[in-house]
């Protein structure tokens, strides 16, 4: 993602806006197998270095993890 400054900001819950970063930003170095075996503490890291990432360290939690994990795994998958 490229930083725009009127792009709104992104939270959380937005998986697939999260997803469509975490695949602009790796591309096809994570396949489906290797992004479900991220370490959440790795997926952490990347999702809040995102441009436009409002979120913070504090409010996420596994639950918010999984669901970007499947989200970016679906992403990969739309664009082979």
């Amino acid at each position: 993602m490229t930083q725009d400054k009127f792009a709104l900001p992104i939270n959380w819950n937005e998986y697939e806006d999260i997803a469509m970063g975490l695949y602009e930003k790796f591309g096809d170095d994570f396949t489906e197998a290797k992004i479900y075996r991220i370490r959440f503490t790795d997926l952490l890291e990347w999702v809040l270095t995102l441009p436009n990432f409002a979120g913070t360290r504090e409010e996420a939690n596994e639950g918010h993890l999984e669901q970007i994990q499947s989200a970016w795994v679906y992403e990969w998958r739309d664009n082979q």
